[in-house]
Formats: C-alpha cells, structure tokens, sequence
C-alpha cells in the first residue's frame, strides 16, 4: 500500500505550487494557441507523471497504471458520447434534415439572440439533465453552427449556457456522488443546491445574451429573458426542494421552452438581431454562414417533423439510459468491472482528506449497454434507417465520423488521464487542502474549490467526489454547515465546466473549428472565474449575512 502524500516538500506553498504544475502547464498551452490540444495533452500528461513520480513519491508503477486507466476512461464514456453524437449530427446533415431543422427553429424566431436562449441554454439543459458528461454542448455547438453562428459564437456561448444545470446533469448523477462520500442525505444536499443556483440560472441567461451582443442588444430582449430565467429558476428551486433532484434539469428545461416558444407568440423585439457573429471581437466571424431567402420559406407539417424526428428520438433514448431502472437492466446483462492490478486498492487516501485510511479503487467499469453513448448510438441508427439510409452507407457515415473525431478523442483521453492520476496520487488533495486553509473566508474560497475540482476534471461528479468530504471535514472544523459547504462545492463547479480542457474540446470538435482550443478557452475564462466568484460571495452570503437560507430542511 502507498500513503498518499499531501505536503511532499514540508513546505505547503511549494507543495501547492507544484500540484499545481500539471493543470497549469495543460492550460497555458491551450491558451497559447502554438500547440495543438492533442500535443498540450499529452505534454501536460507526461508533466503530471514527473511531478507524481519524483515530487509526491508515487511509485512510477502506479503512476503509469493510473494514466492508462484515465486514458481508456476518456474513451468510454466521455469520448464515446462525443462520437455518437457527432454522428447523428453528420446523418442530420446529409439526409437534409438538419437544414430542415434550422428552418424550424428560425420559423420561431430569425432573432440571433432568441435563438441562443432556446438552443443553448433552455434545450442544451434538457440534455444536460437526460445525459450530461458533454452531451449538451456536443448537440448545442453542432445546431448553432448549423444555424450559421460563428465558431467561437457557437462554441464560446454553448459553454457558458451550460451551467446553470451542470449541478443536476445526468438524472442528478452530481448529488448522488456528493452524498456517497460524505454520508450526507441527497435530498437535502439536492435541495440545497436548489437554493443556490436558481439565482444564477436567471444571471446566466443574461449573461449569455450579454456575451454576445452586448449591453443594448441584451437590453432589447429582455422580457424574452426575463421569461427564460424565471420559467427556468422557479422550477428549478421547487423540483429540488419539494420532489426530488432526480428530474429538476428535466422538469425546468420543459417549462423553459415552453414558457419562451409561447411568450414569443405574443412578443418579438423591435429590431432583429441578424448577426451571427460575437459583438465584440470575433476571429472566426468569417466562418459564420447568412441567413438566406431558402432558410425563410415555411416547413410543411411533414417537414417539420422530419426535422425534429431525430432529436425527439435522441430525447426517447436519453431519457430512457438515463433512469436507474434501464442501468441496472442493461448492466445485468452485460457488465465487466476490470479491477486494475497493482493499482486497484494499493493506494490510500489519508487524515485530514478523510477521517480515517481509505483505499482508493481503481475499477474500469466496461458497462457498455448502459453508456449514454450506447444509447445515442442507437438513436443515431434508428434515425438514419427511419431517414432511408441504408446499413451500408450508415457504417461508412461511422467510418468517416471517427476519422473527423480522431484527434479530439485522444485529447479527450490524454485529459482523463491527468485527471484520474492528479485523483489518484494526491495532487488534487494538496490543492484542495490549500483551499480548505483560509478560515474565515472559506465560504468563498471552498466555493471556487468546486469551480477548481470541476476544472481540472471536468466532471462536477468528480469534483464532488474528490472534494466532498473535504468540504464536509473543513466545515465541521469551521462551525459552518457540512450540508451548505458541500452543497457548494457542487454549485461553484458548474461554473469550471465551461473552461475544463475536455469540455473545450467537445466545443471544438461539434463546431467544426478544430485547432483552436486555445482562442475558446481564452474567451470563456473570464467568464468562468467571474461567475465562480460571484456563487462564493452568495454562498458566504449563506453562512454569514443570510444563515436561514442555508437551513437544513426537516
């Protein structure tokens, strides 16, 4: 067995520093924009080793083992949804039906900005709350760039809608992870959650729109927002305290749409917002395809449905792998945990992470029937075959999406891979615990904890599950709530996902704009720590100005 080590230097500024290392080195080489994603990934991943092997003394056998499993973990399942659907996307395409689709969606609204809140925001969460782990920004990035959005429009803004909802994603797979590690009630955690972030979902939209055309031209759809983030929020608040938090992305998705489709039947903005590009600064502008006179003429009832077949396929499918029900009926008939040798149970996780020695497991769970991948494999197949493809030219469109998607599921995998290993070693730990050292201010900094845990891993399950009982633990320590701080360290994190290197490339990879990482995560960064700060603020808010917000329910 190997102790995790948590101040290898006896120094914690320095041991922090070089945690730090790997996830720095990752991101300022996206940033730069000189080196690929791929080739960032796999540096940042061999810096990760060095630093675990010869700083935090793991031993290079587990080092390597840890990096592998990360790399087949990227694969399946983060790197098989992204496939699957990309390749609906291209059947969509070359059946027509998605040209079909933008000409219903534009029969709503032609306004850019309304748009974006149905796409990107109100449908991206409906996906996000059916399937999560990259599945809204694959869809969303791939409509709006069908649309005609530019790029880094497309990309930039899809990543910044998904939010809100991260917390609740996947049938609220982030609060089942965050009470399995700290013992804490998921309804209360989920009900917690419940009275952070519905501010935030009425902020984001704004933000959103803000983002995108500026000051005056979010002004001049406001009401449209307004709407948006109400018939958003208020359900989001209600489903996660007074049903469950299972269903509240599903729930407050549903009545979203409808709330804005039905509004704006009776409102539209005074002038149309045409542009498909970013207001401010947008190199990828060039790329944005105009509206044409084809776009404009009117869908027969037929059409219409033809174009919303697939994804109402893809909302059947994503529902149905979503329930806990379909999983443990799938994972029955097939399911292959492959325990790591040498790396399954050989590592412990140590006082004060946790109260007592913990082993840390290292399983490849091979559940194939069950990945939300497999599920939109098969939407993808009945679409296409529904759509009059034959079983041939179906493998070829396949043959051909992998090849498109090829750089980019190595990227995906070379990240998994530093962030299972930075879990693994301990080097997420140290981080952790240098955030946990700030006393008074922790509400803040425990907050962007989450933000910094759903970053590097680019996962708020994992963050959860990486830092959740720490924040418990910290808490305790503080006199502050465990089920406030831990319902935090969810809540901040929704605002990593949009700068975490896999959810960049998943942008990247639906939009089309391969090689340009780096201009994405520059663009979305500020956005990123902005928000981050203001859930921390609110959060202290919570446990000193305003306690009774942050009650435990009865």
């Amino acid at each position: 067995m190997w102790n995790q080590i948590y101040n290898p230097l006896d120094n914690e500024v320095l041991s922090t520093i070089a945690a730090a290392i790997p996830a720095v080195t990752l991101l300022v080489l996206i940033a730069s924009g000189k080196v690929k994603a791929h080739i960032a990934a796999v540096i940042a991943l061999i810096v990760a080793n060095l630093i675990t092997i010869f700083i935090f003394t793991m031993p290079a056998g587990l080092s390597i083992r840890a990096s592998l499993l990360g790399v087949v973990t990227g694969f399946f399942p983060i790197g098989w949804i992204v496939l699957n659907v990309i390749y609906l996307y291209r059947i969509t395409v070359e059946s027509g039906r998605f040209e079909l689709l933008q000409r219903a969606i534009g029969g709503v609204t032609e306004d850019r900005r309304l748009q974006l809140l149905l796409i990107a925001f109100s449908f991206g969460a409906f996906f996000e709350g059916a399937s999560g782990f990259g599945t809204p920004v694959a869809i969303t990035g791939a409509i709006l760039i069908g649309l005609g959005f530019s790029p880094l429009a497309a990309s930039g803004l899809s990543l910044i809608a998904n939010t809100a909802p991260v917390a609740y994603g996947a049938l609220g797979t982030p609060i089942q992870g965050l009470a399995s590690v700290t013992g804490l009630d998921p309804y209360v955690l989920g009900a917690m959650v419940g009275r952070q972030l519905p501010l935030f979902s009425l902020i984001v939209p704004f933000w959103v729109i803000g983002a995108f055309a500026g000051w005056r031209g979010m002004i001049g759809v406001w009401p449209a927002i307004l709407v948006t983030g109400i018939s958003f929020a208020v359900p989001q608040f209600l489903i996660s305290n007074y049903i469950n938090p299972w269903i509240v992305d599903i729930g407050a998705s549903l009545i979203s749409m409808a709330c804005l489709i039905l509004f704006l039947k009776v409102w539209q903005p005074k002038e149309l917002w045409l542009s498909p590009a970013l207001r401010t600064n947008d190199p990828s502008a060039d790329l944005a395809r105009p509206r044409t006179d084809a776009d404009r003429k009117p869908l027969t009832q037929a059409q219409l449905w033809g174009a919303l077949l697939p994804w109402i396929l893809v909302c059947i499918f994503m529902l149905v792998w979503g329930t806990g029900a379909f999983k443990t009926w799938a994972n029955a008939i097939f399911s292959w945990n492959y325990q790591v040798p040498d790396l399954h149970n050989q590592i412990n996780k140590v006082a004060p992470v946790v109260a007592k020695p913990t082993p840390e497991t290292a399983v490849f769970a091979f559940t194939y029937l069950s990945f939300t991948g497999t599920g939109m494999l098969l939407a993808a197949i009945v679409s296409g075959l529904l759509m009059g493809f034959s079983p041939a030219r179906l493998i070829a469109e396949y043959g051909r999406t992998i090849k498109v998607c090829s750089i980019s599921l190595i990227t995906i995998s070379a990240m998994l891979a530093i962030g299972t290993l930075t879990r693994l070693s301990g080097v997420d730990a140290t981080l952790g615990l240098a955030f946990a050292a700030t006393g008074v201010f922790y509400p803040f900094f425990g907050t962007l904890l989450g933000w910094l845990g759903v970053a590097l891993t680019g996962s708020d399950t994992s963050s959860n599950v990486l830092f959740g009982n720490l924040q418990k633990i910290t808490s305790q320590q503080l006199g502050l709530s465990p089920v406030l701080m831990a319902a935090a360290n969810s809540s901040g994190g929704v605002m990593g996902k949009m700068i975490d290197a896999q959810s960049i490339v998943v942008a990247s990879t639906a939009t089309n704009w391969y090689g340009h990482e780096g201009t994405i995560l520059r663009y979305v960064f500020i956005h990123s720590i902005v928000l981050a700060c203001l859930v921390g603020l609110f959060v202290t808010l919570q446990a000193y100005v305003y306690p009774f917000t942050a009650m435990v329910l009865g």
